[in-house]
């Protein structure tokens, strides 16, 4: 199958830009189960996306999408993250943009490492509901809450949309560097450049889809209330392309159910939104000539 059901022309691993990483991974969530089956929901909503975008004028498609085997080797977290790390290492070296989705979110520590890596330099914006800072959780330090604390070890960051934390991760955040939901919200002045201010030329996206407001996006492990409408993400994701070097991205938390289609193809036009403002918008200016 390819995204979108585009010809072999635009979906063959030699001429694709882009190359789509699915992690099903599903066991360290604590609530809602069920991310394992994100990937092949997002994958599978593809065929009815119109593949012409009229914000950016283009059929992002064309920049070349390729959808890899989906990981397999994920019998503990450890193993997971040292699979998504080499298969992530793999395809950068072969000048590819990745974009792992998943998964829950802990899936992003093995493809951040592998940018990081590539691109020691970068920043990683972490668009959430929750800090995912504690340095373990029930006996892992790769438990999907402990995704940002494992960034933090590699390189800075700054967290966007937090609803929701523990009281014993507040010592591990980093003041002025996280923009909470409830201040985003109820200020007056513009945030969105205080964000882009904090990041470094060149900047890894981790979506983790609670950010997203449970009205339009219920279908996640652990939803809050109180979350981003679909513009207002689109809005920050964009100014980043525009003024940075948006490195690789991913997508995780998809929770899919039987019922409600619609959180599912929310997540692939984001992913399809984000590769046109990669090659085709705001982000153009910075693809390798």
């Amino acid at each position: 199958m390819s995204f979108g059901d585009i010809s072999d022309e635009y979906s063959n691993y030699k001429d694709s830009r882009v190359v789509i990483l699915p992690v099903p991974y599903d066991e360290t969530s604590t609530w809602n189960k069920g991310a394992d089956r994100g990937p092949a929901a997002i994958i599978g909503a593809s065929p009815i996306l119109e593949l012409y975008d009229i914000e950016t004028a283009s059929e992002p498609f064309r920049a070349g999408i390729h959808i890899l085997p989906a990981i397999t080797d994920m019998a503990t977290p450890d193993r997971m993250v040292e699979s998504v790390y080499r298969e992530t290492k793999k395809h950068l070296e072969n000048g590819k943009l990745v974009v792992t989705l998943g998964g829950e979110h802990s899936v992003s520590v093995g493809t951040i490492r592998a940018h990081h890596e590539k691109f020691p330099g970068m920043c990683v914006l972490q668009i959430d509901a929750h800090a995912d800072m504690r340095p373990q959780y029930l006996g892992t330090k790769y438990n999907h809450a402990c995704v940002m604390h494992r960034v933090k070890e590699m390189c800075p960051f700054v967290q966007v949309g937090i609803r929701s934390m523990d009281v014993d991760e507040k010592e591990f955040t980093v003041p002025g560097r996280i923009f909470f939901a409830h201040d985003i919200f109820t200020r007056t002045t513009p945030w969105i450049p205080e964000v882009v201010d904090l990041l470094g030329d060149e900047v890894y996206i981790t979506i983790d889809l609670d950010a997203l407001d449970p009205s339009i996006m219920p279908s996640t492990g652990t939803p809050e209330p109180g979350g981003f409408s679909y513009y207002g993400v689109l809005e920050l994701i964009r100014t980043v392309m525009a003024t940075k070097k948006v490195v690789g991205f991913d997508i995780v938390e998809l929770c899919p159910n039987d019922i409600d289609k619609a959180p599912d193809f929310l997540a692939c036009k984001l992913f399809y939104k984000m590769v046109g403002y990669k090659y085709f918008g705001p982000g153009k200016k910075f693809l390798d000539t």
